[in-house]
């Protein structure tokens, strides 16, 4: 798992938005400066609709819709609170735990927890994943199929595996959890905030700089899309370098697609033409081969792409082994963790 969020999951032509997910990455940090030792993001659809952080030790909102949620369960962000500092103590411990098996004693280290599912809400189905990481790397991950066993993806792993394999009651939650609790929470948040995530925005299209030629989509939402080049009317690939869908500060996206000619070619550029396509509208941009300006990349390139990479490095890069709180859902609010006091732990690393 090397990518956030944010993550997933690009069209393809005259899609529809039928994909819905719920994620949430958990990250505890020893000795990174200027970083909090703790932090949640949770997502609906990629979009950050709550946070916590060791700094401020209080779970926040991060969409308007939220509110409908802490209307229906005023203790909603209290409750989320405890059950994020709780498994901070967790982490902290976990951590020491696994920098112990690789004989670490010091240093900068990040140890991450990304569980979650999608549904199709066309065809009904499921994907639950529940995955671990260190530094970077995959550790350990829930065999997401049957949901019975554990993926050790490093050796130091596989004492995690063994003992969480015997735990057959944990297993058993969790497959319910990823096939029965998680969308139902998918499908009322998407309710709550259908108006801002079902929404569609075409963005502006531009092609930048020469050698290769970049085609840059800016101001698209939602991050389901696809940008690609085109040549008399086919789809190319040789020479084509497609780039990450990133956010932009508005709660929008931008993406970039290079194309790469041989710097002796002869070939016409009217015969070329980049063309984006966002899932839930049926008509394509196009842009067709011309002179390329030298101007700038828009100023929204900057600031943005360098907070998001770091973001992501630090917050959803890799996915780690740990801990979680053992949580049951409390049917009184739409949120996939216990509104109640529970502080049963999952099984140790």
């Amino acid at each position: 798992m090397q990518r956030l969020v944010f993550l997933l999951l690009f069209g393809v032509p005259a899609v529809t938005a039928v994909t819905h997910s719920l994620k949430y990455f958990y990250t505890v940090s020893s000795r990174v400066p200027n970083f909090p030792e703790f932090v949640v993001v949770g997502l609906v659809d990629d979009v950050p609709m709550v946070r916590y952080d060791s700094n401020t030790n209080k779970a926040e909102a991060k969409q308007d819709w939220m509110s409908r949620v802490t209307e229906e369960d005023p203790q909603y962000l209290e409750g989320q609170t405890g059950i994020f500092a709780d498994v901070h103590q967790v982490y902290k411990a976990d951590i020491e735990t696994v920098k112990q098996r690789l004989n670490q004693t010091g240093g900068v280290h990040i140890f991450q927890n990304m569980y979650g599912c999608e549904w199709d809400d066309e065809t009904g189905d499921v994907k639950g994943y529940y995955q671990f990481g260190y530094d970077g790397e995959d550790f350990i991950s829930l065999d997401s199929e049957k949901m019975e066993s554990w993926i050790a993806a490093k050796p130091e792993a596989v004492i995690s595996k063994h003992k969480w394999e015997n735990e057959k009651a944990w297993l058993s939650y969790l497959k319910n959890y990823f096939t029965q609790d998680c969308p139902e929470w998918v499908k009322k948040y998407v309710n709550y905030g259908r108006t801002s995530l079902m929404r569609t925005e075409r963005p502006s299209l531009s092609l930048l700089q020469k050698t290769p030629v970049t085609c840059h989509a800016t101001g698209f939402y939602p991050n389901r899309a696809e940008l690609f080049w085109r040549k008399d009317g086919k789809e190319i690939h040789e020479g084509v370098d497609k780039g990450e869908i990133l956010p932009n500060h508005d709660g929008t996206f931008q993406m970039s697609v290079d194309l790469r000619l041989p710097s002796n070619s002869s070939e016409d550029w009217r015969m070329y033409e980049c063309v984006f396509q966002l899932s839930g509208d049926r008509d394509d941009i196009v842009t067709k081969g011309r002179a390329v300006s030298n101007k700038p990349k828009p100023s929204n390139m900057n600031l943005p792409i360098i907070v998001a990479l770091v973001t992501l490095a630090a917050v959803v890069v890799a996915v780690v082994v740990g801990v979680v709180l053992y949580i049951k859902n409390d049917k009184r609010s739409p949120s996939p963790e216990s509104q109640e006091s529970n502080k049963k732990m999952l099984p140790k690393a």
